[in-house]
């Protein structure tokens, strides 16, 4: 699994014209998805997210996690964080899991962030065509794979 993740000081997801998530401070998480992905990528990466100390604290040194002020998390399903541009110049996304085995480790991926949030998540839809805004404060963007635990 691979994450990229940005503080934010707000972020929304659109679908058709219809809000469908909507944070304030706390973290939009892009999350895409490898066939060979389990549990444990979940796991570790859930842990990543919400023990990350990427917040300031009050000497303005990132030294808070999102469990520390409240934050809330949209994640957004995005596949094209496998794509492979090795050949040519037209992605491929051969690495990225098919639809039939991405949706299950999405949503069991959902309930495990729950169960670790203090405070609300956001989600896109998975497949759907999906316009994401935010404001990145920082900007502080960080972008993390669950295979190489980097």
């Amino acid at each position: 699994m691979r994450i990229v993740i940005q503080r934010v000081s707000e972020a929304t997801v659109t679908i058709d014209g219809k809000i469908k998530g909507k944070i304030g401070v706390g973290l939009l998480v892009l999350l895409g998805i490898e066939s060979e992905d389990t549990q444990s990528d979940i796991d570790w990466l859930v842990g990543k997210i919400t023990r990350l100390r990427i917040f300031s604290d009050s000497d303005d040194k990132m030294n808070h996690s999102l469990s520390d002020i409240d934050g809330e998390v949209l994640l957004i399903s995005q596949f094209t964080l496998h794509a492979s541009i090795k050949k040519g110049n037209r992605p491929s996304y051969i690495r990225s899991a098919p639809p039939d085995i991405a949706i299950p480790l999405y949503e069991t991926f959902i309930r495990t962030l729950e169960k670790n949030l203090s405070n609300s998540l956001a989600t896109g839809t998975f497949g759907a065509d999906m316009k994401v805004a935010l404001i990145n404060d920082g900007p502080v963007t960080i972008c993390i794979d669950s295979k190489r635990r980097e």
